[in-house]
């Protein structure tokens, strides 16, 4: 049986900037092999795997189930000609969670090289240093330069050109755990992922009678181009999407392993219809789940729903403090999230 904090280990060490989701692919598909399913990839990178009822044999509603494979990240916006590489966020990528370290440049040759994210020496107070610039102004990626010990030409070799992704260093992508939690960066959406395994994992002997689709989903941080690709291409009534749950001062609740359910965020609400099934379905279980409102953000579903390409979307998630950061969870908080996923599909499935 599938462990989700080494699922989570895992997954977090393998760098996926939105368009390098590939990498997370080769940990995924050789696992769902092994269970017996046959995964496809779309031309847009997602990975498909189908359960339950054939969409022909069933008038009952089409599920699509998401998780997604990329990370926050960075892009090379050009070469300095002293060889400082410039960068842009990719993504809800903010400056100082990251602060200065190691990161790693995926060129589009294939090689990958060390970096490290800098803003300069503080010892001045030069009106063009940086340092000059923080001390009266938030910092952002423009003021910050990947140093690499390489010449312009060298990088250019190398295959460092705009459009280059940079994910953070393998170093730091150390998972901690102090106590009942689990910390690290790229939670969101890795352990999502574990989650949307273990799933896939229990549904293997067991035949929903809705068609549902689950899907290891690209670009989601930069607007959810893989979902909404799905859904061009067919239609879903339902998207569930597994997502954090961020605390935030409108929602207080306890870093614990209760999930959330989103009823509002950025860009579409939860379906009434889905807060009754989701309120029996986790009363059946024996806890009040997190009901979750959110200010800003979206997921996969959301996003879909507010371009009219899904009905009824609905996001699950876990409480989580930190979110785009070093992210904490509680350790026992993804099986309860695989818990609240089967039991919701087996209850749209008796509709």
């Amino acid at each position: 049986m599938l462990n989700s904090l080494e699922l989570i280990r895992d997954l977090i060490s393998i760098p996926a900037p939105p368009g390098e989701e590939a990498r997370v692919i080769r940990s995924l598909a050789p696992k769902l092999i092994a269970m017996g399913y046959a995964p496809e990839i779309d031309a847009k990178g997602n990975l498909l795997v189908e359960v339950g009822e054939s969409r022909d044999e069933t008038d009952a509603p089409a599920i699509l189930v998401t998780a997604h494979m990329d990370e926050i990240g960075l892009i090379v916006t050009g070469i300095d000609e002293d060889g400082k590489v410039r960068v842009a966020a990719m993504g809800g990528t903010y400056a100082w969670k990251w602060g200065e370290g190691a990161v790693e440049i995926l060129t589009f040759s294939g090689e990958s090289i060390t970096a490290i994210l800098s803003y300069g020496s503080i010892h001045t107070n030069h009106p063009d240093s940086v340092t000059e610039f923080a001390r009266h102004n938030p910092l952002t990626f423009k003021q910050a330069f990947l140093f690499t010990g390489k010449t312009k030409a060298q990088l250019t070799e190398a295959g460092v050109v705009p459009g280059v992704r940079v994910a953070l260093s393998p170093s730091r992508r150390v998972v901690t755990e102090i106590g009942d939690f689990v910390a690290s960066y790229f939670l969101d959406d890795r352990a999502d992922l574990a989650v949307w395994l273990m799933a896939l994992e229990r549904l293997k002997d067991k035949k929903l009678s809705v068609p549902v689709t689950f899907a290891a989903t690209t670009y989601e941080e930069v607007g959810g181009e893989g979902t909404r690709y799905i859904l061009n291409g067919e239609n879903y009534d339902i998207c569930v999407a597994l997502e954090i749950g961020p605390k935030t001062p409108e929602n207080t609740f306890e870093i614990d392993s209760t999930p959330t359910i989103w009823v509002q965020d950025g860009y579409a609400s939860l379906d009434p219809q889905d807060g009754r099934i989701l309120m029996e379905v986790c009363t059946q279980l024996g806890y009040a789940p997190h009901w979750h409102f959110l200010s800003r953000g979206g997921s996969d579903a959301s996003c879909a729903s507010a371009l009219g390409q899904v009905a009824r979307p609905v996001t699950l998630a876990f409480p989580t403090e930190n979110s785009h950061g070093y992210e904490i969870i509680h350790k026992d908080a993804p099986e309860r999230l695989t818990e609240l996923l089967l039991a919701y599909l087996e209850r749209v499935s008796q509709f």
